[in-house]
């Protein structure tokens, strides 16, 4: 397990740090961010993703189903000197209050945990209006770690590449060879199990009326620039082309898309 796992403010300031720098930017290309943007993050964890929202002015709001992650995002703000609004809830839970509308949403490292993805897309659709913008990043399944076994504590498993892949069988034997505790083992099955691909991703979009306003898929996630001093590096127009193969290869997916008809 990474110290980032375990020191939540180093890793509340590596995800603002990344948003600072690649997220504002990709996002300002196609919507303005001011002072009037209300921005809402579904699974926020400690708020590090809002925190350069905020100090743009913008009002910002996180929805988080841990209690203990909002009490951290309520603190760290506070550290900062800024301001945001926090909830602790079950985000298919929680009824919108009346006229509870964002001009940006942000779903970050939080659909690939998602068993009912249609459900899910469903009720954010109470969350937005007409022109408003979602912001989506997640890993593609079949990339070395889509599996997120790098919460793993055990050296080995959260440094093999691909292990998620295995069969099921083999895949929970060896994690419970390397002493790896119950419920991470069933944190990473349920996760196997709710996985997500590009093309899972463009078809669920389809589905639900979504328009993708952009995609990038990235070689080197941007976040790495944080986690281990890589250089972020996109995938090359022509392989993020080749259906499946770029799974192999995303460490990253941005999307950005659109309902077709928000209210």
């Amino acid at each position: 397990m990474q110290q980032r796992h375990l020191n939540r403010e180093q890793y509340f300031n590596e995800l603002a740090q990344t948003a600072r720098e690649h997220y504002i930017g990709y996002i300002s290309r196609f919507q303005p961010i001011t002072p009037t943007t209300k921005v809402l993050e579904v699974g926020c964890g400690e708020g590090g993703n809002l925190l350069p929202f905020a100090e743009m002015g913008c009002r910002v709001t996180g929805i988080e189903r841990f209690p203990e992650r909002v009490e951290q995002a309520q603190a760290y703000f506070q550290k900062k000197g800024y301001s945001g609004r926090f909830i602790a809830d079950d985000f298919l839970k929680y009824k919108p209050q009346t006229n509870e509308k964002y001009d940006l949403v942000l779903i970050h490292d939080v659909i690939e945990h998602i068993p009912d993805k249609d459900s899910f897309l469903e009720h954010l659709k109470g969350f937005v209006h007409k022109d408003s913008l979602i912001f989506w990043g997640f890993p593609a399944w079949q990339m070395p770690f889509g599996g997120h076994q790098q919460i793993c504590r055990s050296r080995l498993c959260s440094h093999l590449p691909f292990i998620h892949l295995l069969p099921v069988p083999v895949y929970r034997y060896l994690l419970k060879a390397n002493k790896e505790t119950t419920g991470c083992i069933n944190e990473l099955l349920d996760i196997r199990k709710s996985r997500v691909t590009t093309e899972r991703f463009e078809q669920l979009a389809e589905t639900h009326g979504l328009s993708i306003v952009d995609r990038c898929l990235w070689l080197v996630n941007p976040h790495y620039e944080q986690k281990f001093h890589l250089k972020p590096r996109k995938l090359p127009a022509a392989l993020s082309r080749i259906r499946y193969i770029r799974n192999f290869l995303s460490t990253s997916c941005f999307y950005l898309t659109r309902y077709h008809q928000s209210t």
